[in-house]
């Protein structure tokens, strides 16, 4: 049952431009932090051996609200003294490789879920995660805000890659190129299970605005893909 983590986030996130993009209420986040400290806890008292009976959707939902929730207590560890949630780091250790929330048997880091359970090879293969788990910047697509479920998992993955890629600070079409976000390139194998990240671009032409001769170009590539420069900032409220 997510739906203290949903309430959360229906109170404390913030749709602007549109709906492409979110600020988060960590104040609000900060008042309510008793109730999110009890969302994990319910999150970890799951036994692995249950986890991975349950339908691949449900395991995906709760992993992706998992790494959400983790994120945001993690910023709220030192909420609100920091710029950046890099600044939870050090020299030699990121903040997504600190171990600090308890899972599935385990004290695990944001990169433990992320890289060690959601992108497992032969796990998920779901290339659209990475619009989905949020890490706390502005660069990363939105935090959406509602919980994941298993039940319209594939309606939520299908609206918040629309909804990224619909952000024209992120991702647009340019003369001669495509520029889109550097999360393509830092994922791009990701996308090989879909056709490739090429074949996965042009297939959401109509949210990235392109014209059908964009989509082919895109595909045959002989337009040029461009990466822009990423926005560490927290994505915090102002």
């Amino acid at each position: 049952d997510h739906g203290i983590w949903d309430g959360l986030l229906q109170r404390h996130v913030r749709p602007i431009r549109g709906g492409v993009a979110t600020q988060v209420d960590y104040a609000g986040m900060a008042r309510e932090r008793a109730l999110l400290k009890g969302y994990l806890d319910a999150l970890a008292a799951v036994p692995e051996a249950d986890f991975l009976r349950w339908p691949k959707p449900e395991r995906l939902a709760f992993l992706i609200n998992g790494y959400n929730a983790g994120t945001v207590e993690l910023v709220l560890t030192a909420w609100p003294k920091l710029a950046s949630i890099k600044d939870l780091g050090s020299l030699l250790t990121s903040p997504w490789k600190q171990r600090f929330m308890s899972l599935l048997g385990q004290t695990r880091s944001l990169d433990d879920i992320e890289q060690g359970l959601i992108r497992a090879k032969g796990g998920f293969d779901e290339p659209r995660i990475h619009l989905a788990v949020n890490c706390a910047r502005i660069g990363c697509p939105a935090l959406r805000p509602e919980a994941y479920t298993a039940a319209r998992l594939e309606a939520q993955l299908a609206d918040a890659t629309r909804g990224f890629l619909a952000d024209r600070t992120r991702n647009r079409a340019a003369a001669g190129a495509l520029e889109v976000s550097s999360i393509f390139k830092w994922y791009g194998d990701d996308f090989v299970p879909v056709g490739g990240l090429r074949t996965f671009l042009a297939s959401q032409g109509t949210a990235l605005g392109l014209t059908d001769a964009q989509r082919a170009a895109v595909v045959d590539g002989s337009l040029k893909i461009v990466f822009l420069d990423y926005d560490w900032r927290l994505n915090g409220m102002p």
